[in-house]
């Protein structure tokens, strides 16, 4: 059984109808058919494989048909089966290639049978492919033909190069130019062929296919041919495209991306040598890389650019596509673009390629050794998402509630040891004094907090590094300070942000007693809900202890700070000892039980508290004096 002829001998276009990508052209062509208003002689120009020759081929048709004048070749008389599909041609429609006739012996002798009537057809019809390859003495030697030729003739030059077709000849041709087919009229085209051949096209491997023929209907549709010869049954695959045309995977694309936007330099590295040791030529990672990143800088341009058909990308790469555009600034973009495409131009001869590929990445991952104004905007950029948070990345900022202002600190006197008084009173307090009768100078009320609406989860957000939390960490705050102060006068006095391992937050502690009081209390809880709310993530809760651990302030107002050693302040002991201010005792203990598991006794001695808490250490007791 003989083997089947190639995709785009297969699928030649008979007719104009089926030429796709070229109306411009065939529709002029099809009514200067039909009204009978034919030229003597053409000049078709374009990029290769976008069907010059097919449509001067079809002209030729459509001219010798039976029923001519008509636009279209009928397909039913001798002429139109001859020079159909397959057919065995006709002697009257001469093909000429002149890469190898086109000197002025050729010429000659094509001039001189072209005075000869046509055999069995209307018109003798020269169909010349690569015109430019004619020598200029050719032309010169066909110059008068073409001028002034018989009824009988006609002249359709088919090239590359419009150029260097020689002027005189130029002016005496309709020159309709062809252009690349656009890439979403080539997919559709695609999916029509793989459908008609019964085979399976992955949307993924779409991209990649029409990518590699470049715009030619030819190119590509060889391209489909090889991939049809080695599909299993699964049809053609991503894998099998990305493997076999040498593109990168989208995987790696994401992995140096990610990389590239957090600074981190080790992933991108290691990336590089994951493209060396596979194998992969280090230009067509450049090239991929920059492919990539000029559809991030449409997308950070152009926010709905993939609703408008800007760009053509699967559902889920879009929404990818839209995050990591979020997590770059305008500036970091396109100095990353132009730092990659000038470094195509110096891969040409060069000798070390790694090394080169090395160089480029480097130059992105420091925009402060680059003096250039695109540098200098890159570093601005830098300095803005950490001073505040990109409206685009991944919808943070834009889904997170805004938090209500804090209330200031309640100052403290300082001539009165507020402490000891505390430590004596509170007792005594417990056993007989009503809660109105305490100084309000000693403990100040500490406001309950309305509960807020609940908020709408936001859409969870891609790839957060642990600089991210801790430039939210003030925001979470500010949620936990709404959903339970204990939690809140926990991490704010004694805990940070350590380190973030896949799905698990690590937040460290000053001590062991403020450990098992943050997870005795179930403050882990609150602090997953608060993340939840401000980052769209559900992440697990991890404790250490580190002595060295500070707190971090929330912007725009101080924390409350308790010295190691020296006591805590009077709002941290309120929130400890009276989680919810309630106005009799009885309220008190019940809010002790509902809030704060720590506070279960009534014989609690709250230097032991502050010690086993907070880590305090009460060093001197003074007795103010009373008068």
């Amino acid at each position: 059984m003989d083997a089947p002829l190639a995709l785009y001998r297969r699928y030649r276009p008979e007719t104009f109808a089926e030429v796709i990508g070229q109306d411009h052209v065939t529709e002029p062509l099809r009514h200067a058919l039909a009204a009978n208003r034919v030229n003597h002689a053409y000049l078709f120009s374009g990029p290769r494989g976008c069907g010059k020759t097919t449509s001067a081929r079809i002209l030729a048709r459509a001219l010798n048909c039976a029923k001519a004048p008509i636009a279209d070749p009928c397909g039913e008389c001798q002429s139109c089966r001859d020079l159909a599909r397959g057919g065995p041609g006709s002697m009257d429609v001469i093909e000429i290639d002149a890469a190898s006739h086109g000197g002025v012996v050729d010429a000659r002798d094509l001039r001189e049978r072209a005075f000869f009537a046509p055999v069995s057809s209307r018109y003798k019809v020269y169909i010349i492919d690569e015109a430019h390859m004619v020598s200029p003495q050719g032309f010169n030697a066909l110059l008068k033909l073409v001028e002034d030729p018989p009824p009988h003739l006609k002249f359709i030059f088919a090239t590359t190069e419009p150029d260097k077709v020689i002027g005189t000849i130029r002016s005496r041709t309709h020159h309709y130019p062809f252009r690349l087919v656009p890439p979403k009229v080539l997919g559709d085209y695609l999916l029509q062929l793989c459908e008609a051949e019964g085979v399976i096209l992955d949307p993924l491997a779409l991209p990649l296919v029409v990518r590699a023929g470049a715009g030619s209907v030819r190119d590509t549709l060889s391209v489909l041919d090889q991939l049809l010869g080695g599909a299993g049954p699964n049809g053609v695959t991503y894998e099998l495209a990305s493997t076999l045309l040498g593109y990168t995977p989208d995987s790696l694309l994401d992995e140096v991306i990610d990389a590239l936007a957090a600074g981190d330099g080790a992933t991108v590295f290691g990336v590089v040598d994951k493209v060396i040791e596979v194998g992969q030529d280090p230009r067509r990672f450049a090239e991929d890389l920059l492919q990539r990143l000029r559809d991030l800088i449409i997308v950070s341009a152009v926010p709905n650019a993939i609703e408008h058909g800007l760009l053509e990308v699967p559902g889920d790469r879009a929404e990818r596509l839209q995050n990591q555009a979020g997590r770059f600034g305008p500036s970091d973009l396109t100095r990353a673009a132009d730092l990659i495409s000038g470094g195509l131009l110096e891969f040409r001869g060069a000798t070390a390629p790694r090394l080169l590929l090395e160089l480029m990445c480097s130059r992105i991952l420091l925009p402060g050794a680059d003096n250039s104004t695109q540098g200098f905007q890159a570093r601005l950029d830098r300095i803005e998402r950490r001073l505040a948070i990109d409206p685009g990345a991944g919808a943070v900022s834009s889904a997170a509630p805004v938090a209500a202002p804090a209330p200031p600190p309640v100052p403290v006197p300082a001539e009165r040891d507020v402490s000891q008084e505390t430590r004596r009173e509170i007792p005594a307090e417990r056993h007989a004094q009503p809660e109105a009768s305490i100084p309000k100078a000693s403990i100040p009320e500490v406001p309950v907090p309305v509960p807020e609406e609940p908020t709408p989860e936001p859409e969870p957000v891609g790839a957060i590094a642990i600089a991210d939390v801790r430039r939210l960490w003030p925001d979470i705050l500010d949620k936990v300070k709404v959903l339970r102060r204990f939690t809140w006068v926990m991490l704010s006095q004694n805990a940070q942000v350590t380190s973030l391992d896949g799905d698990t937050l690590t937040i460290s502690l000053v001590n062991v007693g403020a450990r098992d009081s943050f997870l005795k209390s179930g403050s882990d809880a609150y602090v997953q809900q608060a993340i939840q709310q401000v980052l769209g993530t559900n992440w697990k809760i991890d404790t250490i202890v580190d002595p060295s651990a500070e707190p971090t302030p929330q912007p725009g107002e101080q924390a409350p700070t308790a010295p190691r050693g020296v006591g805590a302040t009077a709002e941290v002991r309120e929130a400890i000892l009276h989680p919810q201010s309630p106005q009799t005792p009885e309220e008190l203990d019940a809010s002790a039980d509902r809030d704060d598991p720590i506070v279960e006794t009534e014989e609690i001695d709250p230097e032991q508290l502050l010690t086993r808490e907070l880590g305090a250490e009460v060093i001197e007791e003074i007795t103010p004096n009373r008068t």
